[in-house]
């Protein structure tokens, strides 16, 4: 891959990444998840939100191996 390829990659990884933390964000209300980690997820009574914080978590997850596979 060319530098400019990467630096466009690693750009919409950073967006990706940021959408990821405010849907889950939202979808469990508060910031606490980012200590908590996924036990936070679970916790949450409401199976819609529930289902769309672990969809969002986990594409966080992704991205950030994706950042740090990249460099």
């Amino acid at each position: 891959m060319s530098v400019a390829q990467i630096k466009n990659l690693q750009r919409r990884l950073g967006n990706l990444e940021q959408e990821a933390i405010e849907e889950v964000t939202r979808a469990c209300g508060h910031e606490l998840w980012q200590s908590l980690g996924f036990d936070a997820l679970d916790s949450l009574e409401d199976p819609a939100l529930r289902a769309r914080a672990n969809y969002y978590y986990g594409q966080l997850q992704a991205v950030r191996e994706l950042r740090d596979a990249l460099g």
